[in-house]
């Protein structure tokens, strides 16, 4: 298996020319030929981000990567042709008391039922990780037990519904869903509470995985436009402590801290990055600046996540 500092010592030595995908489906079929090459987690978000010309290939790659690193505490490993989507989002938001789609067992299975509004790279997905409320009978006003289960994307019962673009990134396209009468097998369902060992986790893998991914776009980019080493150097630190992190428990409070301090880096990096794509004038330079409010979504959240880490310690 390709490790961390393999892929690392690619990132700062091979070549920085590279085949961009041509679109969403070329970069699908690449991500595809990558995972096959068994690497592990941290190694596919590192050679994803690598190789794309813009943030959105980046964020596939790294988005990707967090997922399968979740799927890993679960003691699972995706076939490489599976790109994954978690679902968790809905009309009223993705909070516990929001989450309307149900599920209920049916013989030796279940079946699944209700909508998500919000699915990341769905047209391309293959699997989908639906959190879901157990439909067990009890009063409506009961906090609701959670689970999460594997739907193939292309199940009876499963309709995808493209929705508009993003300002930015809009290479990476979204769905909504509804879910009628999805018939699961028994094992569909990960183990234990599906918002504590799913969502609430998947928050701080998927920031981790993703400044992984756009670092490693940014290394490949300062190398080839010759950028001062200092700032190669600064992400290579960087790449470094988000790696160690991606080993710690996501819902250590030490973890959430320290995952505040490196996200704060991140940002003060790109703010650096900001001042040297204003140097170049190509059309990666206008997709940087399109893209950059990517890295303002879900500051609020972060800074809860960091004040509550303190709270507990």
């Amino acid at each position: 298996m390709s490790g961390r500092w393999e892929a690392l010592r690619a990132l700062l030595s091979a070549s920085t020319t590279i085949t961009p995908p041509a679109d969403l489906a070329a970069w699908s079929q690449g991500w595809e030929e990558l995972v096959a090459g068994d690497h592990g987690p941290v190694a596919l978000a590192l050679h994803g981000g690598f190789a794309a010309d813009r943030v959105g290939w980046a964020f596939a790659a790294g988005y990707q990567a967090a997922l399968r690193r979740l799927l890993a505490n679960f003691g699972l490993a995706p076939d490489a042709a599976i790109r994954l989507a978690l679902c968790a989002t809905e009309e009223g938001g993705n909070r516990p008391r929001d989450i309307a789609t149900a599920l209920r067992a049916d013989g030796a299975g279940w079946r699944l039922n209700g909508g998500k509004s919000w699915i990341t790279l769905g047209p391309v997905c293959s699997e989908l990780l639906v959190v879901a409320r157990l439909d067990q009978g009890g009063e409506p006003s009961a906090p609701p037990t959670l689970k999460v289960a594997r739907v193939p994307a292309d199940a009876p019962g499963v309709r995808l519904r493209d929705k508009a673009p993003l300002a930015f990134v809009p290479e990476i396209p979204h769905t909504a869903a509804t879910f009628e009468a999805v018939a699961l097998p028994e094992n569909a369902l990960l183990d234990g509470d599906g918002y504590d060992t799913v969502v609430k986790p998947f928050r701080t893998v998927e920031d981790t995985f993703i400044a992984l991914a756009v670092q490693a776009w940014l290394l490949r980019e300062a190398r080839a436009r010759n950028w001062p080493a200092d700032f190669a150097e600064a992400l290579t630190a960087s790449l470094v402590t988000l790696a160690a992190l991606s080993d710690r428990p996501a819902d250590d409070p030490v973890t959430h801290l320290a995952l505040a301090g490196a996200l704060a880096r991140t940002q003060a990096l790109y703010q650096d990055a900001d001042r040297l794509w204003d140097g170049e004038g190509d059309e990666a330079a206008e997709r940087w600046r399109r893209d950059r409010p990517l890295f303002q979504v879900a500051g609020k959240a972060r800074a809860l996540r960091a004040q509550r880490a303190w709270e507990q310690l």
